[in-house]
C-alpha cells in the first residue's frame, strides 16, 4: 500500500438536520462544499461532532455518501467509526468501502473502557477489514482509553494504520510519539485550542471543530505555521482562541451548532438529548462569537 499524505486541516464536520431530527442532506452538503471552497484539505464524517452516538448505521452512511458527492474527488473523506462492538464496525467499515470512502478514522473503543490488549487489537481488526489507511482517534480524556506511544509502536507493523488524532489534552505527548515513531504515523492535534502548540511540535495537521464555521482562517492558521510565520500565526491563533475553547466541552455540538448559525452556514438542529442552548449560556457564547467577528482578520476570511 502506498501511505498517503494526510496534512492540514481535515473538519470533523456536523451533521445537518431538519427540525423533525431526519437529515438533511442539501444543508451537509451545502456546508461541505463550503468548506473545500474554503481550501480544507480532507474530513471526517460522522465524528463526536457530528453526533454519531445518535445515529444509525445506515444513516452514517447516507452521510458518508452526501460527503463524498459533496467533495466530488477534491479531498479525501474519511468515515468516523465509533461502533460499540468490533462486529457492527466492521459490518459499517464494509458499506462505507463500498461507497467508496478514502479512509477511515476508528475509534479504539467507545462506551466500554477497553484496555490496551482489547483496544489495539480492536484497531487492529477494523484496520485490517478495512484494507485502506486509518487514523486511529487517541482520546483518553472523552473516552478514557489511552494508546500511549508504546502501542502505536505494537501497532505499526500493520500497513493499514497511517495516521493518529491525537487528544490527550497533554502536549507532551506529540513530542513522545515523534521520538517513539519518528515519522512512521502522520500526527494530527485534535484538540481545537492546542491547535498553534500542536503545529509547532510538527503536527502533520488539525482535525478541526472550530474550522467547520472558519475554514479559511483556520487553513491560514496551518499555513503560518508550516511557513514559519509564527508570529503571524499567533496573532490569528489568539484572535481564534476564545471560540477555540468552546470545542473543549461537553457541549461542543451545542456550541458549534450555535457558531454555525451567527457565522450563516448552519441551523441549530439537533439531535435530542441534546438542545440548543438558552439564558446565560447562550449569551456567553453569542458574545464570544460576536466579538470574534467584529475583529475578524479580513486577509483571512472564508468566502460564503
Amino acid at each position: 500500500m502506498s501511505t498517503p499524505r494526510w496534512q492540514g486541516i481535515f473538519p470533523a464536520v456536523t451533521t445537518k438536520f431538519h427540525a423533525d431530527e431526519s437529515i438533511d442532506a442539501e444543508g451537509t452538503a451545502r456546508h461541505i462544499d463550503f468548506q473545500i471552497r474554503n481550501g480544507i484539505h480532507g474530513l471526517v464524517t460522522c465524528g463526536s461532532l457530528g453526533e454519531a452516538s445518535t445515529l444509525m448505521l445506515e444513516e452514517k452512511l447516507e452521510v458518508a455518501r452526501v460527503a463524498l458527492e459533496a467533495a466530488n474527488g477534491r479531498i479525501p473523506v474519511l468515515a468516523n467509526v465509533s461502533e460499540t462492538s468490533t462486529r457492527e464496525a466492521l459490518r459499517y467499515i464494509d458499506g462505507a468501502n463500498k461507497l467508496g470512502v478514502a479512509g477511515f478514522m476508528v475509534m479504539p473503543s467507545v462506551i466500554y473502557v477497553a484496555d490496551a490488549r482489547e483496544a489495539m487489537l480492536n484497531v487492529r481488526t477494523m484496520a485490517e477489514a478495512a484494507q485502506k489507511p486509518v487514523m486511529v482517534y487517541n482520546n483518553p480524556v472523552a473516552y478514557r482509553v489511552d494508546l500511549k506511544p508504546e502501542h502505536m509502536v505494537e501497532l505499526a507493523d500493520c500497513q493499514w494504520i497511517a495516521a493518529i488524532k491525537e487528544s490527550t489534552d497533554n502536549i507532551r505527548r506529540i513530542t513522545d510519539l515523534r521520538n517513539a515513531l519518528g515519522d512512521r504515523y502522520q500526527l494530527f492535534l485534535g484538540v481545537d485550542d492546542l491547535a498553534y502548540e500542536g503545529l509547532a511540535l510538527g503536527c502533520d495537521g488539525l482535525l478541526a471543530g472550530v474550522g467547520c464555521a472558519f475554514p479559511r482562517e483556520t487553513v491560514a492558521l496551518y499555513d503560518l505555521m508550516k511557513a514559519g510565520k509564527f508570529a503571524e500565526a499567533l496573532k490569528l491563533y489568539q484572535w481564534m482562541t476564545p471560540m477555540l475553547h468552546l470545542d473543549v466541552s461537553t457541549k461542543l455540538v451545542q456550541n458549534l451548532k450555535l457558531i454555525d448559525v451567527l457565522v450563516g452556514v448552519g441551523t441549530e438542529h439537533m439531535r435530542r438529548p441534546r438542545l440548543p442552548l438558552i439564558g446565560d449560556e447562550r449569551k456567553a457564547i453569542e458574545a464570544i462569537v460576536q466579538k470574534a467577528l467584529a475583529t475578524r482578520p479580513v486577509q483571512y476570511q472564508s468566502v460564503a
